[in-house]
């Protein structure tokens, strides 16, 4: 089960699947943990994740370690298909749970009410094409299983 967790193969598409949805998701991460970027910062994102939002605390915690770890897990390629799956579920229930009523497209001219869901389901292609190949080239999963080979 880990063999099959940390496999990948030697190849360039997924080192820059991995790091261009790693580097999208850093900013991401910094709002929930440290508040940069306009965040909340990790008190005032749980606190709009668990009061405003309804969501379990374990559910926000996992978004914010998804986001957070999870983006930096796909930038160096540890637990790549593990990073991915998170990212894919954050994006997933973003969708339904926020994003969706807003319609397909994103909110380029400022008119719609909110975000539609486009960026989310490319965010999610990218993650399954990851949890699919794992991490490639230059990532530490490749070096993992290398290594006990």
């Amino acid at each position: 089960m880990l063999r099959k967790l940390f496999s990948t193969q030697d190849e360039f598409a997924p080192l820059v699947m991995r790091v261009m949805l790693g580097i999208v998701f850093i900013p991401h991460g910094a709002q929930k943990v440290l508040g940069w970027f306009g965040g909340y910062g990790l008190e005032g994102t749980l606190n709009f994740f668990t009061q405003t939002m309804g969501l379990p605390l374990f559910l926000a915690v996992l978004i914010i370690a998804a986001e957070s770890l999870g983006s930096l897990g796909l930038i160096v390629g540890f637990l790549t298909r593990f990073t991915a799956f998170g990212i894919a579920c954050v994006m997933t229930g973003a969708i339904f749970t926020v994003h969706l009523e807003n319609g397909f497209f994103m909110n380029w001219t400022g008119k719609q009410a909110g975000e539609g869901f486009e960026f989310h389901l490319l965010a999610i292609a990218l993650a399954v094409a990851l949890m699919i190949t794992g991490g490639g080239k230059a990532s530490v999963d490749l070096y993992l299983t290398r290594r006990k080979s």
